[in-house]
């Protein structure tokens, strides 16, 4: 073997090490049925004019004078976009800009508990908002995003991510782009991360990819043109998507832990930090990336206002900056953490939480139940190609609804016997799924055939903020 052929060699060997330290060997460690959860909500200033930053800065603090978080981040501007309970965990932020107010919940294991907390968060921030022309609502898309200054937080991070999805115009024929590359601005989603195991960690993946089509059925909430979900679109259709492993669903059946690792493999880095500076470059593949000897990128010089080019050298510890936008996702924390779902209407959102928890309970009886939808699976698409037709308004000639409302309402069972299982009263929280199955009506489905006959914008503004 030549000295090149032993040093790529090495180079696969090291990197396979960090990633399986990295993403499978937390999930050696024993399940314990805890879920961490994220709720990002728009904000709307009901006034139709732009999200009211100093209500929204007015607002943080007489949240963090009435609920005492602390460990507080600010921007270059001083302003708070973050800050936690340290007690809870629970974490009250600002997603990539000031216009979307995210909740993230400090692992728990009762559902119910975590309710309890949101509707008291949520009701204080309310009251405070509605006074002052604001409101939270539950939508995948911010409402009034083309009155919103949609500008990131100036922070690093931020500053840098949409610097990065703003760069399309440098790859032509990369990939069929979309002109809205600050989507992260104004899209919400509604997330959960749950316990994942080693020895069923392959299953897990498989079974929640096939899933997936069937989620945008009950899950849509961001129309857009002719998308019921249209966060699939942002995303795959954005420098995130040039490489399509690091976004999507998995394109292929895995078969072993290894071909998971080999997978994670072919995803690729956009940016690392060097002396406290964001660095965005273009999507390289891990190994790749880590074959190098430099990498050319930009960042943003706060001196000079405007970002600057940069030569660095990658580094092993460069792999803590992957970020993989896969819908069922394995990350550092021995966790999958699933992520196709859009916010949901307040009074509904612990609906996708709650599914999915009973589902990680139930698996072989679910996967017994998609194996018998061969009307869904066996029509010649793949599972991503299903996911692609099924978050569109019109389903396709090929599906009858009444299979469809079966299908879901059986799976909606499954997720309610798995709760039933944890045995902490969590099903109640999948009821309202019931009606969304029995007429194939998501929330954005719900939303479009209304505007279309006449109802307006703000009465679902208003409907979707309401707590119950």
């Amino acid at each position: 073997m030549s000295s090149k052929d032993l040093q790529e060699q090495a180079l696969e060997e090291k990197l396979y090490a960090l990633i399986y330290d990295k993403y499978i060997a937390p999930t050696e460690r024993p399940k314990k049925g805890y879920a961490g959860i994220e709720f990002e909500l728009p904000i709307v200033n009901l006034r139709k004019q732009p999200v009211d930053f100093s209500v929204v800065h007015n607002l943080t603090d007489a949240f963090l004078g009435r609920f005492g978080f602390s460990d507080i981040s600010r921007d270059d501007n001083g302003d708070i976009y973050n800050a936690t309970d340290p007690e809870t965990g629970d974490c009250l932020s600002y997603d990539c800009s000031f216009n979307t107010l995210e909740f993230s919940f400090g692992i728990d294991e009762d559902l119910t508990v975590i309710q309890g907390r949101f509707r008291e968060y949520y009701a204080f921030i309310q009251d405070y908002l509605l006074p002052r022309h604001h409101s939270l609502t539950g939508m995948g898309l911010n409402p009034y995003r083309h009155f919103n200054n949609n500008v990131p937080i100036a922070n690093g991070r931020y500053r840098m991510l949409l610097h990065h999805l703003e760069s399309y115009p440098k790859y032509p024929r990369t990939i069929l782009f979309h002109d809205r590359p600050n989507f992260g601005l104004f899209s919400c989603a509604s997330q959960v991360q749950l316990d994942a195991e080693k020895d069923t960690l392959v299953d897990t993946l498989n079974i929640f990819t096939r899933l997936e089509p069937v989620k945008a059925l009950l899950f849509a909430n961001s129309p857009f043109e002719d998308f019921l979900c249209s966060r699939d679109y942002f995303w795959k259709h954005s420098m995130h998507g040039v490489n399509p492993h690091n976004v999507d669903i998995y394109d292929k059946e895995l078969r072993s832990i290894e071909e998971v690792i080999a997978y994670i493999r072919t995803m690729s880095l956009y940016c690392v930090e060097r002396d406290d500076k964001y660095i965005n470059f273009a999507p390289t593949p891990l190994l790749e990336y880590f074959s190098k000897t430099e990498v050319e990128g930009e960042y943003y010089d706060r001196e000079l206002g405007r970002h600057e080019r940069i030569t660095f050298t990658p580094e092993w510890e460069d792999l803590s900056h992957l970020r993989s936008f896969k819908f069922d996702d394995v990350t550092f924390r021995g966790t999958i953490e699933f992520r196709s779902a859009c916010e949901q209407p307040v009074r509904d959102i612990m609906t996708v939480a709650a599914f999915q928890t009973g589902l990680m309970e139930v698996l072989p009886e679910l996967n017994v139940r998609l194996d018998r939808a061969g009307f869904l699976y066996d029509q010649g698409y793949s599972c991503l190609e299903l996911r692609e037709l099924l978050v569109k308004r019109d389903l396709p000639a090929f599906l009858r609804e009444k299979d469809l409302e079966v299908l879901l309402g059986d799976v909606i069972d499954l997720s309610a016997e798995g709760l039933r299982r944890r045995g902490r009263s969590e099903e109640g929280l999948v009821q309202n799924l019931y009606s969304r199955a029995s007429h194939l009506m998501s929330p954005a489905r719900v939303q479009v055939e209304g505007l279309e006959s006449g109802v307006p914008l703000e009465y679902y503004i208003e409907d979707y903020a309401k707590l119950d």
